[in-house]
């Protein structure tokens, strides 16, 4: 609390004098101007990200729909892809070639999903992160 105390009574005793208003008032607006130009800047780049993410989002409900239907569109004996094996790995990955393409496509849109999620988070604290440093200047 004394260092506190300390530094207050220290910038109170502080009086800035400036000699030359229109050079001050010149280094004042040009500062001004490129804070202003970042803050447009990072508003520009949130609303790429944000459609980035609605494409992404469009993008993977689409081929995910599209993943579902031909994989219950197809006959449940016929394997997805065969490798015309008559024993050992090959012939057990023809034979739960479905399971193995149905696990796959669960997993990667999991992943997607979780990506996305973790983006619009990053997204959001991003721009609170933002304001804040806004409404402490």
């Amino acid at each position: 609390m004394t260092k506190d105390k300390a530094l207050e009574e220290l910038f109170q005793t502080q009086k800035p004098h400036f000699d030359d208003k229109a050079a001050f008032m010149a280094k004042l607006n040009q500062r001004l101007d490129a804070v202003e130009y970042i803050k447009q800047y990072q508003d520009a780049t949130i609303r790429r990200y944000k459609m980035a993410m609605i494409v992404a989002f469009v993008v993977g409900i689409i081929s995910g729909g599209v993943a579902t239907i031909f994989l219950l569109s197809m006959p449940t004996d016929a394997p997805l892809f065969s490798f015309h094996a008559q024993t050992g790995f090959f012939l057990w990955i023809s034979e739960n070639s479905r399971l193995i393409a149905a696990t796959f496509l669960s997993l990667l849109m999991s992943f997607g999903i979780i990506s996305i999620i973790s983006n619009v988070h990053d997204i959001v604290n991003m721009h609170t992160h933002m304001m804040e440093n806004e409404y402490a200047r």
